[in-house]
C-alpha cells in the first residue's frame, strides 16, 4: 500500500517492471479511499468562521463557505439538518458549526457536512437580530395601527409557557386573586432549539379552536417566560415565531423575561408586559377567590405528563441513533445532481453559442442556402441530446432511490423463498406417506402372503382354486410353492363359515387405481 501511494519517481529512476506486485489504483478507488480516511480521522469537528457564498438550491440543501483571514472551507447542510440549525445562514455571519469532514470525489475537494450551527458570541446574535428587526419593521409588522385592544372581561385566557417553571405559578396565582375565569395552559419548552417551533405551534393551535367543542376558544393569549441571558431568550427572536404572533387573530400579550429584556416577539404582540405577573394583571380585571388546591393538582398532572413524554422521547431518540439515515445514502448522488443541474443551463448556452458562431462562419463561405438543412439537422440533434441528458439525470435519480430500497426487497425475497421451500417439503412428505400406504408389499412385512395361481394370476378367493392345483405363496423376502388339498366343496367351507358370523361394517370404497396396484389380500 505504501509503495502504491508513494510520490512519482524521479526521471533518473528506472520504471517498474511490467510484472511488478504494485497494482495501480483507479481514480475512483483512490478518491473513495481518501474520503474514508478523512471521515474516520475527522468524524467530529467544531469550527468557527465567517459565512460566505451561501446558496439555497431547490433541493432544500444549503451550500456555503466558511472562511477566516487565511483559509476557506466549503460546507454543506443537508435538508434533513436544516431545521436543527439555531441560526439562519447569512452572508457575513460569524458562526460556530459542528460536523464531519468528507470529500466530494467528483471535483477532488474536501468539505464539511454541517449538523449544527450557532452564532459565535452575543455580538453576532445582536447583529443578526437588528437585521431581522429592520426587515420586519419594513413589512409593517411593528405598526401601532395593526395592534388589537384587549378584552375587558375575558371568560377564557390561554397561557403558553413551561408547565414546570415558576412563571405559570405566578400567573395562576394572580388570576386566582383577581378574576374567576377559565385558564387554558399550552405546555411548551421555553429554552433550546425546539422552543420557538413549539411556541409558534401553540399560538396557531389556540387560533384554530372554534369554541364549538369541549375546549373553549381563548379571548386573550399570554406568552410567558422568566428572565435569562441573551442566549436563553434567543428562541423568542425567531422570525417564524414573530410572524405567527403577528398573524394571531386572538389578542396576544408578550411577557418574556424581565422588564429590561426585549425580544422580537415584544414588537409584534398587541401588548408587552414587563413581567409574567404584570401580563396576568393586564389580561384580567379584579378577581374573586379561586380554588388553589385544584390548580396545584392540575400543575402536578401536567408535570407528570410532561415527565412521561420526555422519558419516552429520550428512549425513542436513543433507539433511533442505531438506525441508518436514508439521507446519507443519497447524499453524494443528490450533491452531484445539484452540481450538474447548476452547470447544465450555462453549458447548453455556451454550446449553442459556439455552434452558432461556427455555422455563421461556414454560411459566409458556402452560402446560407446550402447550410439550412445541416443547420436544422444539428439543431435537432442538439435538442435530442438535451432531452437524453435530462432523461439520464432522472434515471440516475430513480436508480439511487431503488438502491435505497434494495435491502428491504432482499429481505422480503429471502422470506418468500423460505416459505416456498417449507411448503414444497411438506408436500413431498405427504406424497411419500401416500406412496408407502399404497405399496402392495408393505402388508407382507407384517406376516401376510400373496397367493398366485400357476398362471401367475393373483388369487382373490378360495373358490378360484381346485384340489391338487399348484399355487405360489409370496412372502416379504422369499416365496414358496404349495399344493391345494381337500375336496372341491372344501374350498367353499371358509366362505360358508364366514357367512354364519355377523357381517362386518361396509368399508369405504377403495379407489380404482389402488385396487389395480395391490388387489385384495383375502
Amino acid at each position: 500500500m505504501v509503495a502504491e501511494m508513494s510520490p512519482v519517481a524521479s526521471p533518473a529512476a528506472s520504471p517498474p517492471a511490467p510484472d511488478g506486485n504494485a497494482r495501480p489504483y483507479s481514480v475512483s478507488e483512490l478518491a473513495f479511499a481518501l474520503k474514508r480516511t478523512l471521515e474516520d480521522a475527522y468524524g467530529f469537528v467544531r469550527l468557527r468562521g465567517e459565512l460566505s457564498k451561501v446558496t439555497f438550491p431547490s433541493s432544500g440543501h444549503i451550500y456555503l463557505s466558511l472562511k477566516d483571514d487565511d483559509a476557506c472551507l466549503d460546507g454543506v447542510v443537508w435538508r434533513s439538518s436544516v431545521r436543527a440549525l439555531k441560526v439562519r445562514p447569512e452572508q457575513g455571519l460569524e458562526v460556530v458549526v459542528t460536523g464531519r469532514i468528507t470529500t466530494y470525489p467528483a471535483s477532488s475537494k474536501y468539505q464539511i457536512v454541517i449538523e449544527s450551527m450557532e452564532a459565535a458570541g452575543v455580538g453576532a446574535l445582536l447583529a443578526q437580530l437588528e437585521r431581522l428587526k429592520a426587515k420586519l419593521a419594513g413589512e409593517g409588522l411593528f405598526a401601532a395601527e395593526r395592534k388589537r385592544p384587549l378584552p375587558r372581561h375575558p371568560a377564557v385566557i390561554g397561557v403558553i409557557t413551561s408547565p414546570t417553571g415558576a412563571v405559570i405559578r405566578d400567573i395562576l396565582h394572580r388570576v386566582r386573586d383577581r378574576w374567576p375565569m377559565h385558564v387554558l395552559v399550552w405546555p411548551v419548552v421555553v429554552q433550546g432549539e425546539h422552543a420557538s417551533a413549539q411556541v409558534a405551534a401553540a399560538i396557531r393551535g389556540f387560533n384554530a379552536l372554534d369554541g364549538a367543542g369541549a375546549v373553549p376558544r381563548p379571548e386573550v393569549l399570554v406568552v410567558a417566560r422568566g428572565g435569562g441571558s441573551v442566549e436563553d431568550l434567543w428562541p423568542f427572536n425567531d422570525e417564524a415565531l414573530a410572524r405567527a404572533a403577528a398573524a394571531s387573530r386572538i389578542p396576544l400579550i408578550s411577557a418574556v423575561g424581565h422588564e429590561t429584556d426585549t425580544t422580537l416577539i415584544d414588537f409584534v404582540s398587541d401588548r408587552r408586559a414587563p413581567t409574567p405577573t404584570a401580563a396576568a394583571e393586564m389580561a384580567t380585571p379584579v378577581l374573586a377567590d379561586l380554588k388553589a388546591q385544584l390548580l396545584g393538582l392540575e400543575a402536578r398532572m401536567l408535570r407528570s405528563a410532561t415527565h412521561q413524554l420526555e422519558s419516552r422521547r429520550t428512549r425513542l431518540t436513543a433507539a433511533a441513533r442505531g438506525l441508518g439515515r436514508p439521507e446519507d445514502l443519497l447524499a453524494l448522488a443528490a450533491q452531484r445532481l445539484d452540481g450538474a443541474s447548476r452547470g447544465l443551463a450555462a453549458g447548453l448556452s455556451r454550446n449553442v453559442a459556439a455552434h452558432e458562431r461556427a455555422f455563421a462562419g461556414q454560411a459566409a463561405r458556402l452560402g446560407l442556402a446550402l447550410l439550412r438543412r445541416p443547420i436544422a439537422a444539428k439543431g435537432e440533434r442538439l435538442a435530442d441530446l438535451s432531452r437524453r441528458l435530462h432523461q439520464a439525470a432522472r434515471r440516475s435519480h430513480a436508480r439511487a432511490e431503488q438502491h435505497a430500497r434494495l435491502p428491504a426487497l432482499q429481505a422480503r425475497m429471502a422470506a418468500a423463498i423460505e416459505r416456498q421451500l417449507a411448503g414444497a417439503s411438506d408436500r413431498l412428505a405427504r406424497l411419500e406417506q401416500l406412496r408407502r400406504s399404497l405399496d402392495p408389499d408393505r402388508p407382507l412385512e407384517r406376516g401376510f402372503a400373496r397367493v398366485h395361481a400357476a398362471s401367475g394370476a393373483l388369487v382373490h378367493a378360495a373358490a378360484e382354486l381346485s384340489p391338487g392345483e399348484r399355487v405360489r405363496l409370496v412372502f416379504a423376502r422369499d416365496a414358496a410353492d404349495a399344493v391345494v388339498q381337500g375336496e372341491a366343496g372344501a374350498a367353499h367351507a371358509p366362505a360358508l363359515a364366514a357367512a354364519s358370523r355377523p357381517s362386518p361394517k361396509p368399508r369405504a370404497a377403495r379407489p380404482a387405481g389402488a385396487r389395480a396396484l395391490q388387489g385384495d389380500l383375502f
